[in-house]
């Protein structure tokens, strides 16, 4: 389970020129425990909730406060974190580090399968599955945005999270992506916790919590919560 305790999140920013540095929060004292298997977060731009994603696997540590995910600190076991918690970005490009989605798929292999044959023939099979193997050996330029986005979720997948983390996945995506994006998700046996504008998507949650301000402000399933962030945006 994930849980966070009276977190905060603080980060240095600049005052005026000969007055130093001061601290702007980004996350203020937050306490919650997220046990459901589909959890959404919406707010506006700036609101904190990408810094909340970013606290579950370590890539942002908290201020103060604890931040607890499948037992483990991500502050203290950070590697054993990410072993857990599997993070798609919302730009595909800027997690595929390899030319070709199949050499991307077989880098997260590589720690899990040894064999250089049996590695590659398992990220095609992957790539497969998910509708990709006929583009398993193009450039990752030459694909679209929805067939990025695949690969991306497909090479965090391959190594079996327990959890998987969503930055707005969605954003540069058409309907048809958007929606084939959705069904993904709904079938997943990995708990899934995504920040989103997208209110479909954040309606197929069990639980959203919307983020004002470095705060959670509402918390419930989609019909309680929803109406009310679309309240506070109008």
């Amino acid at each position: 389970m994930i849980a966070l305790k009276s977190v905060s999140v603080r980060v240095p920013v600049p005052l005026a020129p000969g007055q130093g540095w001061g601290t702007r929060t980004l996350l203020d004292d937050l306490t919650v425990d997220l046990p459901e298997r589909r959890i959404a977060l919406v707010g506006a731009n700036g609101s904190g909730k990408s810094t909340l994603l970013r606290l579950l696997n370590g890539l942002v540590l908290a201020s103060d406060g604890t931040v607890t995910v499948e037992g483990l600190d991500p502050a203290t076991d950070g590697r054993g974190v990410r072993r857990s918690v599997g993070f798609v970005f919302t730009d595909p490009l800027s997690q595929l580090v390899m030319p070709t989605p199949i050499e991307d798929v077989e880098l997260s292999l590589r720690r899990t399968i040894k064999d250089r044959s049996q590695r590659r023939a398992a990220a095609r099979a992957l790539l497969e599955a998910r509708g990709l193997g006929h583009v398993a050996e193009q450039s990752i330029y030459d694909l679209s945005g929805g067939e990025r986005q695949l690969v991306a979720l497909t090479a965090v997948l391959a190594v079996e999270p327990a959890i998987l983390v969503a930055d707005e996945p969605t954003t540069l995506l058409d309907l048809r992506n958007r929606l084939g994006l959705r069904r993904i998700f709904a079938e997943l046996t990995q708990q899934v916790v995504i920040a989103t504008h997208d209110l479909d998507l954040a309606r197929d949650a069990e639980r959203v919590l919307v983020v004002d301000d470095g705060r959670i402000v509402a918390d419930g399933t989609p019909a309680e919560t929803i109406p009310h962030y679309e309240a506070m945006m109008a």
